[in-house]
């Protein structure tokens, strides 16, 4: 599975369903597709068990903020915090659904998501505890606390001088795989009931987890899928001096190819719902008649599956943002699966 670069286009973009005659089909293709996605997502360790320290707590008007960090397989630390609806930080006699909140790229990491200090059209963290949902929003990687010494927000190349054969995106995907971890310990969260959310950078890292998590059961994303395809910059994915997100990339980008299409690694949260968001002026993310390819084959897929409902795609006419209308919507997006009694189990 590999694709010319330059040839990509409306008249060639990578269908879901080309040869696809039954479900038969689809799970072979979708398996080839996860193989590969693990091939170029790098080495990753096992995951650890959950040990987390409590660095703080903070009673907030309607959660309580716990700031704590948690162990991972690559043998460093998640600065996260925990947001728990209501008064008390071990509720009693009830079970939660639980959402992972991932930030943009933003220096703060967490706090733009999780605090009052966030951005108004990011605070997507605070928007769900108030909702009823116990929310893990965590730093990824260069951003937050998690910055290296000595470096600048997002600068890769100390992770990669520790951790040659993986990648950043490896690192974020196992990372986000421990937060989940760590929801499935507390004994407040339906482990039945987890999704994720994100908006550009945590939007991709939003799908490329549930692309190998089934555990995650609703995925929204604004603003973060970006097709190879009409993109003025597909380097942004590989070797860069500041995030580097899959460097081998490059190599092959040098030689006219890349070996899939993004919307194939979204589709492998299908049927899980799955709600999309993009616009037309999205200055990061520019090509946005790409990314209505990708959402009109996403949607054929979820259709051949028989879960059309599962899917919400939205193409807006504003910026790289995530407004509150379309917050909204989203939440009301995820209360139906996750809250609403209409949890979809596979």
């Amino acid at each position: 599975m590999s694709y010319r670069l330059s040839e990509l286009s409306k008249d060639y973009f990578p269908n879901l369903l080309d040869g696809i005659h039954n479900i038969h089909d689809w799970e072979e293709k979708r398996t080839r597709i996860a193989r590969l996605w693990e091939q170029w997502i790098g080495w990753m360790p096992e995951l650890v068990r959950p040990v987390y320290t409590i660095h703080s707590e903070l009673q907030k008007s309607n959660h309580v903020r716990v700031h704590l960090s948690y162990e991972t397989g690559f043998g460093d630390r998640v600065y996260a915090y925990l947001l728990i609806p209501g008064q008390e930080r071990n509720p009693q006699a009830k079970l939660y659904p639980a959402m992972l909140a991932l930030h943009p790229t933003d220096a703060k990491g967490k706090d733009d998501i999780a605090t009052d200090e966030g951005r108004e059209s990011r605070r997507y963290a605070l928007d769900l505890v108030s909702r009823g949902y116990v929310v893990l929003a965590p730093d990824t990687i260069t951003a937050g606390e998690r910055i290296y010494e000595g470096a600048e927000a997002f600068q890769t190349a100390p992770f990669y001088s520790e951790f040659p054969h993986s990648t950043a995106v490896g690192k974020m995907i196992h990372d986000h795989q421990q937060g989940i971890e760590l929801l499935l310990d507390l004994p407040f969260v339906d482990s039945k009931r987890i999704g994720v959310i994100g908006h550009s950078l945590g939007a991709y890292n939003a799908y490329f987890l549930a692309a190998v998590d089934a555990r995650i059961k609703v995925v929204v994303s604004s603003c973060g899928l970006c097709p190879f395809t009409d993109d003025p910059t597909p380097n942004r994915w590989g070797q860069r001096d500041w995030f580097t997100h899959i460097p081998k990339l490059t190599d092959v980008m040098q030689e006219d190819r890349v070996p899939f299409e993004f919307h194939e690694i979204m589709a492998l949260t299908a049927p899980r719902p799955l709600f999309n968001w993009f616009t037309q002026n999205d200055l990061i993310f520019p090509n946005w008649q790409a990314g209505a390819l990708a959402s009109n084959n996403l949607d054929a897929l979820y259709r051949f599956l028989g879960h059309e409902d599962c899917y919400v795609s939205l193409l807006g006419n504003g910026g790289h943002d995530f407004p509150k209308y379309i917050r909204e919507l989203s939440y009301e997006f995820t209360d139906r699966w996750l809250r609403n009694n209409e949890s979809f189990i596979i």
